[in-house]
């Protein structure tokens, strides 16, 4: 009988927060550069995308503030949680998203981490403009009405 391995195939960790205080207005699909011990812990799920944000130095794309928690079948070689990581797009992504950038009000946040199926760890980053709070209560409005209209079918 196989042993059953504590690692997820199918790993897709979402920052649901985000789409209740951001209106995405485009999406990016980065790799990201990680350390050994960080892909353990990402294929046991232990990643808060929160308070995650990302940020240009110079013309390399960084993703901050993410929680990736410590590997614990690890010795000392295990990784810092909340260390910057280099995200990984193309030069002309790279300058198209750092022209809307300088756009005034827009930000650009972590949406989703997931594995792909060649194994590599990938962040959906989306370029967001912050939400008011009228819009915020129409998004809690028109959810109400998504969920009566649900029960109603059923």
């Amino acid at each position: 009988m196989a042993k059953e391995s504590r690692f997820s195939d199918n790993v897709h960790i979402k920052n649901r927060k985000a789409r209740y205080e951001y209106e995405f207005i485009d999406t990016y699909e980065a790799g990201i550069v990680l350390k050994g011990t960080e892909i353990k812990s990402i294929r046991e799920g232990k990643v808060n995308l929160m308070d995650g944000y990302c940020y240009f130095n110079e013309k390399e794309l960084y993703l901050k503030g993410i929680h990736i928690s410590p590997y614990d079948q690890s010795s000392f070689y295990n990784h810092e949680s909340t260390r910057e990581r280099k995200l990984l797009l193309h030069k002309r992504e790279l300058a198209k998203i750092k022209t809307k950038l300088d756009e005034k009000g827009l930000t650009l946040i972590p949406s989703r981490l997931y594995i792909n199926k060649r194994g590599f760890a990938k962040v959906e980053i989306a370029l967001a403009k912050g939400k008011k709070l009228h819009d915020k209560r129409d998004s809690i409005k028109e959810k109400d009405a998504k969920r009566e209209l649900d029960r109603i079918k059923f």
